[in-house]
């Protein structure tokens, strides 16, 4: 069993309902009839079962005890929300509810969760949590720089697999798709980002998902999933699971689904 811990909630995002699809898009990939699936989907050879958490000190909590032994460890984190200090003066109205300042140690302990071998997925919204902090910003390998990154409309737009995402197991059985969603563009990436998915705009390519190790841990930063819309096409579906298991090494299937498409 593979065992995921998932922050969700904040403004602006139906997040109830994308973690809800979520949970049971990973918990349901393993079941018995995903065997028959077309042999271009990931399947993971174990169940995905996830607790879901809507306050980050509970998320923070709750790795702490793994941490410290307390409880069964993690083998993944997921981060569907959307939670920052809301300093501008537009947000606060929304401050009480939503407004959240990371502390050092809080933010250290999912480093380390990753660097001794855990996995981290950071959907979406994701990159604008923390207020950017500087190992938030390694962890995702970009985050929301409030004075150029900006989305346009939610609009349908085309997603192209690149080279690294064709040698990628994350993405290796993916094909350029179409998706209905909020285009990320213009954030703060490290250099040395290597995106297995773009899409264009106005002649500019913007990354949308790329994945890289930390230490002996591995993560996934999807900047797409702003809707069910987008989590239920079928092709970022696929993508989410298998971002899922290469996070959370689940070797057996993705070594055996490999071998096959490359076949």
């Amino acid at each position: 069993m593979i065992r995921n811990l998932l922050l969700s909630g904040g403004p602006g995002h139906d997040f109830a309902q994308t973690t809800e699809f979520l949970v049971d898009l990973l918990a349901n990939a393993a079941a018995p009839e995903a065997a028959e699936q077309s042999l271009d989907q990931q399947v993971p050879a174990e169940p995905i079962v996830t607790q879901v958490v809507t306050q980050p000190e509970q998320f923070f909590e709750q790795l702490l005890l793994a941490n410290s032994g307390k409880i069964a460890q993690w083998d993944l984190l997921t981060v569907n929300a959307l939670r920052w200090q809301m300093l501008p003066d537009r947000y606060a109205p929304q401050r009480k509810q939503w407004a959240y300042k990371i502390q050092e140690s809080q933010v250290h302990l999912m480093h380390d969760f990753v660097a001794q071998g855990g996995g981290l997925v950071a959907l979406h919204s994701a990159v604008i949590c923390f207020d950017a902090h500087p190992v938030w910003h390694q962890l995702t390998g970009a985050t929301w720089d409030w004075s150029r990154s900006s989305h346009p409309d939610l609009a349908e737009f085309k997603v192209t697999v690149t080279a690294e995402g064709l040698d990628h197991p994350v993405t290796s059985a993916a094909a350029n798709f179409c998706i209905t969603d909020e285009l990320y563009k213009f954030l703060d990436q490290v250099s040395d980002l290597a995106p297995l998915l773009t899409s264009s705009y106005l002649g500019v390519d913007h990354p949308l998902l790329w994945a890289h190790s930390v230490g002996r841990g591995r993560v996934v930063t999807d900047l797409l999933g702003h809707s069910v819309d987008s989590l239920t096409n079928a092709a970022h579906s696929k993508i989410l699971v298998r971002a899922a298991c290469w996070a959370a090494r689940d070797p057996e299937r993705l070594v055996t689904d490999l071998a096959r498409n490359n076949s």
